[in-house]
């Protein structure tokens, strides 16, 4: 029973700590104001199956994946955005403000 509430223990741990290394990617974009390294289809993606997979997580019993698919959902939400954000402000049919 010990080496089970370690085990648990040890996946709550990750399934916190894991999204969090999308923290990084986030400033990545912010810092160079692009997204364009990103593959959009990778992102909507990976985007739309967690989004999918988050009823499952909401009815779960498995607390670790229920958290890692919580915190997942925030942070990869965040990052979709940016991604979004980015491809739409550096389109060339936007326009551009224009500097004095």
């Amino acid at each position: 029973m010990k080496v089970n509430n370690g085990i648990q223990y040890l996946g709550i741990l990750a399934s916190v700590a894991l999204p969090f290394f999308n923290i990084p990617l986030i400033l990545r974009m912010v810092r160079r104001r692009s997204s364009e390294d990103l593959s959009l289809v990778w992102v909507l993606g990976v985007f739309v199956c967690i989004l999918l997979m988050q009823p499952v997580a909401f009815v779960s019993s498995d607390l670790v994946f229920k958290i890692f698919s919580i915190i997942n959902l925030l942070f990869f939400s965040v990052v979709t955005f940016f991604v979004l954000y980015y491809r739409w402000v550096n389109h060339p049919w936007v326009k551009k403000k224009e500097s004095d």
